[in-house]
């Protein structure tokens, strides 16, 4: 007999065995069986084939079920009509703390409607609006609701549909920035940020004192955006982790960050530069960094110009225990008396808060967690798709 609260997980993506995707007919089955049962306060239901009507089901589930915490809705088929039954739901639920729907094409008019409703919802936590073709009025709307929003602490909108090349949106993103006081995790990876998006993000960065990750991967960043986030990370106390992977900041856009990261009073924790055109002077400058300031745990630089200077330097850090194997994403070896380096798969984590459903509904600071504190915590799920 279950007595305690869980994740139900039904994947349509397992890896080791073929499933049948979950379909709007079962969602309904699902939902009507879960009216009754206290114990799920987690839906997983990623990668399967829920459309508008079986959104439907969902939206009436969160009006009627006061203890769901967490609905998973990632890579479904929910678009606008299917965005606006979830919103009505939303904004009478008080218990939903996590909803994912990065993945379905809800589009700009789907996007307003979930916006809209957090003007009414008071419990939502964490919400995930990665590749549904948002577009500028959106995202704008959801920037000006995060200055009074106090109860978002996790926000991801990466790569929406943004047409206009005068980047609007970053003059609300710094205004935001520089008065909210709850937002912990920002995603927005593939939003087309130039240097001008950069300095507009990076001035709201200096007045703000909560976000702590912040993902900028797949822009359009040079050497001048990586020079306005290392004069912005002198003065902002909170920010640990930094994702620039895949941008273009180069030697000198190197050379900025690790100026920054030697500063003694900075907190950065983890920073990701994969794949920026980065070569040898770049890398030795941030290994220099390193050396300097033993803050810096994490860093992750495969796809840059590796040449055998910066191999033996990064070998000579792992070797003394500066930096460990675990975190970074390349591993030294030699061949012929010369070092090399090849890549492993290590990446900065994706997401650090945490709104576990499952379990104790912990909001997990990242300051403050350990692995001692993970270990407290295990989740419990289940997965009827195996046996």
């Amino acid at each position: 007999m279950v007595t305690r609260n869980f994740t139900l997980k039904l994947p349509g993506n397992n890896r080791l065995r073929r499933v049948q995707r979950l379909c709007d007919n079962d969602v309904l089955a699902l939902s009507e069986c879960l009216r009754s049962n206290d114990s799920v306060t987690g839906l997983d239901l990623r990668y399967n084939d829920i459309r508008d009507e079986g959104a439907g089901h969902l939206a009436k589930l969160l009006k009627e079920k006061s203890c769901l915490r967490s609905l998973d809705l990632i890579f479904n088929n929910i678009q606008t009509d299917g965005a606006k039954v979830l919103a009505d739901g939303l904004q009478s639920s008080s218990s939903l703390l996590s909803l994912r729907l990065s993945g379905n094409k809800i589009g700009d008019r789907g996007g307003m409607f979930l916006i809209g409703s957090l003007k009414l919802n008071s419990s939502l936590q964490e919400l995930e609006l990665a590749n549904t073709d948002l577009g500028t009025q959106s995202v704008v709307a959801l920037t000006v609701e995060l200055k009074t929003n106090t109860r978002l602490r996790s926000v991801d909108i990466s790569r929406p549909l943004l047409f206009s090349q005068q980047e609007e949106w970053a003059v609300h993103c710094y205004q935001m920035l520089k008065v909210n006081r709850s937002l912990v995790e920002l995603h927005l990876g593939k939003m087309g940020i130039t240097d001008y998006g950069m300095e507009q993000l990076t001035d709201g960065l200096k007045l703000n004192r909560s976000l702590r990750y912040l993902d900028l991967r797949c822009n359009h960043v040079t050497c001048d955006g990586a020079g306005f986030l290392a004069k912005a990370l002198r003065e902002n106390t909170t920010l640990k982790i930094i994702d620039l992977s895949s941008n273009r900041i180069e030697d000198e856009g190197a050379v900025y960050l690790s100026e920054a990261v030697a500063w003694p009073g900075c907190v950065l924790t983890e920073l990701s530069v994969r794949s920026n055109g980065i070569r040898t002077k770049g890398l030795l400058s941030l290994v220099q960094a390193m050396k300097t300031n033993t803050t810096l745990t994490h860093i992750y630089i495969w796809g840059n110009q590796l040449e055998e200077l910066v191999c033996q330097a990064f070998s000579q850090l792992m070797s003394s225990g500066r930096l460990d194997v675990e975190r970074t994403d390349v591993s030294p070896y030699q061949v012929d008396g010369r070092t090399f380096v090849a890549e492993v798969f290590h990446s900065l984590r994706r997401h650090v808060y945490n709104v576990d459903g499952s379990c104790t509904d912990t909001c997990v600071d990242i300051s403050t967690e350990t692995d001692a504190d993970a270990a407290a915590h295990p989740d419990v799920t289940s997965n009827p798709h195996s046996d």
